[in-house]
């Protein structure tokens, strides 16, 4: 069997038969890479109990795989290991009950930087959010990476993955969450009462908060750019909404 960590700090499963077993043995897989077109014989029984598990499949070609796992023989397949359980909507929902507050949810829309998603989740740690929501595809996981960024963030704080953030939000608005875009030609992120229960959309790095998510957004709360850039980084944009939905929650008083 092996397992090692790549100097990316990834947890890394190599071989077919330790992949096999790390499934079997019920632990945690962020994700599984199996190599382009070679899907036949015990590689598509990998494949196919890593989709009854929700895992995400990617395809690399050889080269990738080698270098995930420092050129160890990986018969086609790596498994990255999640290096915390996912929670799920409802433990969201419960610790802000634990708590007696309104939920307080940050929704990542597919960012796919480990070090934004890790940041993302210190902010949420610090500023008294009750959970993350990220996809299972085009988005970071929780690997070695994100929990090295996060700062020990990872162990308190609940990431709900899930198979469509649409579909997610259409069930946070059931629950009676005020979902709120952070995107551009909103509202000042400042001049919005956060006082009920509220989930933040953070959009990805490159194209922001999707289309069809944010039509399903109640809001959209923006920030002053007043530079040539016209957009911040995922996690500092994040950070300076999350403490001004904490600023309201906690009645300090601007002069």
């Amino acid at each position: 069997m092996i397992e090692e960590k790549n100097q990316h700090g990834d947890d890394i499963i190599a071989g077919r038969n330790a992949v096999s077993e790390a499934m079997r043995s019920g632990r945690t897989i962020d994700s599984l890479y199996v190599v382009r077109g070679a899907h036949t014989g015990s590689l598509s029984a990998l494949i196919a109990k890593a989709k009854e598990k929700g895992i995400a499949i990617k395809e690399a070609d050889v080269k990738k795989l080698d270098f995930m796992c420092g050129n160890a023989n990986h018969q086609g397949v790596v498994a990255v290991a999640a290096v915390k359980e996912y929670g799920t909507i409802d433990d969201i929902f419960q610790l802000a009950a634990e708590r007696k507050e309104p939920p307080f949810i940050i929704v990542a829309d597919e960012l796919e930087d480990p070090h934004n998603l890790g940041a993302i989740l210190r902010v949420a740690e610090c500023s008294g959010a009750h959970g993350v929501i990220i996809p299972k595809r085009r988005a970071a996981g929780l690997t070695y990476a994100v929990g090295k960024a996060s700062a020990g963030a990872v162990e308190y704080v609940p990431v709900a993955r899930v198979t469509n953030i649409t579909a997610a939000i259409d069930e946070l608005k059931k629950r009676g969450v005020w979902i709120y875009a952070a995107d551009m030609d909103g509202e000042p992120w400042c001049s919005v009462d956060y006082a009920g229960p509220a989930a933040v959309v953070i959009g990805s790095e490159g194209a922001g908060v999707g289309r069809l998510v944010k039509e399903k957004c109640d809001f959209v709360i923006s920030l002053p750019m007043k530079g040539k850039i016209n957009s911040l980084n995922a996690s500092v944009a994040c950070g300076i909404i999350c403490y001004e939905i904490a600023r309201q929650r906690s009645g300090i008083k601007t002069k």
